[in-house]
């Protein structure tokens, strides 16, 4: 979902002067060619911190983005909404795993990316640090959120890193399952009572402008995009992934009578695309640093669970080295 330059003032990744120009040639021809990079095979250092930075911001995405659908789960309206929204929040959970694993293999460990998280330093997407006030959120976060993530993360079941390409792969098939059920709610919503139109309206009126900023800076203001493009970490750029978002959404939106709050839309014949409106990047960058309306209680939440756990990953860690000890003296 959710890969984007979360830095104002990144540092440019490039090559190391110090590395062996053999090696860095001929690990740029495996890339141009279209080569996975595994975990094993030689790397420049600016690849490998790029990735780190990357797949552990998409892992904390996942995990931090249970909360606010979480927060749904004993108010869904109905049984069957309950067990599809159960099932939406846990493949979510599933998705961290996969792609803290991914992260794992490029030299970090799941402790030190996740005290990043908790201390500040490391970010999420900013798209959870807003809240979710009524039903129609959810919904919206599927169509659109999720939608956006879509967006994202079909090009990466192509990036260049063989760990993070394959575990894309299940990831893109679940999410696109995760738009459908938003997208089902928001029709529902829009078919029904004046009441419910008129919640799935306030919803999207609410969610469509941080849902487009989900896709990261204007490219101009994206410096490591260039690079990330050429080792093909990403496959296309961050505007370009935002055109085509909008592109794809707003027949969605007209299709059940939802209007886009954008006065600035509309369709561009020459070029085959929408125009839309001026995005507010001060408000993105503000919610970047922390001052989204509900990011303290993200954090906090997901601090407080990490802490509350303590006793399962110890218990687990003693268990296993308990077995391990017994496997070591039965071979002997």
């Amino acid at each position: 979902m959710y890969t984007t330059e979360m830095s104002k003032n990144p540092t440019r990744q490039g090559p190391s002067a110090a590395e062996p120009p053999e090696l860095l040639e001929a690990f740029e021809a495996r890339v141009a060619n279209d080569e996975f990079i595994e975990p094993k095979d030689w790397m420049p250092e600016a690849y490998r911190k790029t990735l780190i930075r990357q797949i552990s911001q998409h892992a904390h995405s996942e995990i931090v983005g249970m909360l606010p659908e979480g927060n749904w789960i004993t108010r869904a309206p109905s049984l069957r909404r309950k067990a599809v929204l159960l099932a939406k929040v846990q493949d979510e959970g599933g998705h961290g795993l996969y792609l803290y694993s991914a992260a794992e293999t490029l030299g970090t460990s799941r402790d030190e990316m996740l005290d990043a998280l908790h201390s500040g330093k490391a970010k999420y997407s900013t798209i959870f640090n807003y809240p979710t006030l009524t039903w129609a959120d959810i919904g919206a976060i599927g169509w659109l959120v999720d939608g956006a993530a879509i967006m994202n993360q079909v090009p990466l079941q192509r990036t260049s890193y063989g760990p993070y390409a394959r575990a894309m792969v299940r990831v893109c098939k679940e999410e696109s399952f995760h738009q459908r059920q938003g997208f089902e709610i928001m029709m529902r919503l829009a078919a029904g009572t004046p009441e419910q139109k008129a919640m799935a309206q306030d919803a999207l009126n609410r969610w469509w402008w941080p849902s487009i900023m989900m896709f990261g800076p204007p490219d101009e203001n994206s410096p490591n995009t260039a690079q990330s493009v050429r080792w093909r970490i990403k496959r296309e750029t961050n505007d370009e992934l935002r055109q085509k978002f909008v592109d794809v959404t707003v027949p969605q939106a007209e299709s059940i009578g939802l209007t886009v709050p954008d006065k600035d839309l509309k369709w561009n014949e020459a070029r085959g695309q929408y125009d839309y409106g001026a995005i507010d990047w001060e408000e993105f960058w503000a919610v970047v640093k922390g001052e989204g309306p509900v990011a303290k209680e993200r954090v906090k939440a997901r601090t407080e669970a990490w802490e509350k756990g303590a006793w399962v990953r110890e218990a687990a860690l003693a268990h296993a080295a308990k077995q391990a000890a017994r496997r070591q003296k039965e071979a002997v």
